[in-house]
């Protein structure tokens, strides 16, 4: 599959549209855009916010709130090795999310709200915002329980998430 470069992540808020970094990490960007070829994005929530911090999702548990003290915990059954490059976690940024382990990314992702440079060299960056800013602005500002996950789900839910060349 070749790299597209770019895709719009649709929510109830609006549509976010990234664009990737494929030569800072081709094996990431290719995991992300086999995902959401295969609709693995559609439906779920950003389950973890954190005002002033971050915007996560890409938990498959997240579709269903049977599961809400789980999420944050699935994936897609396989993982990515570590991609860190030197382009840092500024606001926008698209990153990996993962486990202590370097390589146990899979297909959970995080959009920096504003800049994490003591992030950098941690996390596979693989792309960034480049319109949409303000709809991830307004999903950074949902209310939340204790656990980070937000309390109006439909308001932090994800319809779809297309590849665009």
């Amino acid at each position: 599959m070749a790299n597209k470069s770019a895709a719009v992540i649709s929510t109830n808020l609006g549509d976010i549209h990234l664009s990737f970094f494929p030569n800072l990490a081709p094996v990431t960007v290719r995991n992300f855009e086999r995902l959401s070829d295969s609709g693995f994005y559609d439906g779920l929530l950003f389950h973890r916010i954190i005002p002033d911090f971050l915007i996560q999702t890409g938990d498959p548990l997240s579709r269903n709130g049977m599961y809400r003290n789980k999420w944050g915990f699935g994936g897609p059954n396989w993982n990515v090795v570590a991609e860190f490059n030197r382009y840092g976690n500024k606001r926008g940024t698209i990153s990996m999310a993962r486990l202590h382990n370097p390589n146990s990314a899979g297909s959970q992702f995080f959009i920096a709200i504003k800049d994490l440079n003591f992030l950098n060299g941690s996390y596979t960056v693989f792309g960034k915002v480049t319109t949409g800013m303000e709809i991830v602005d307004q999903i950074s500002c949902l209310k939340t329980d204790a656990a980070d996950a937000p309390i109006e789900i439909e308001k932090a839910r994800i319809l779809k998430v297309a590849i665009r060349s």
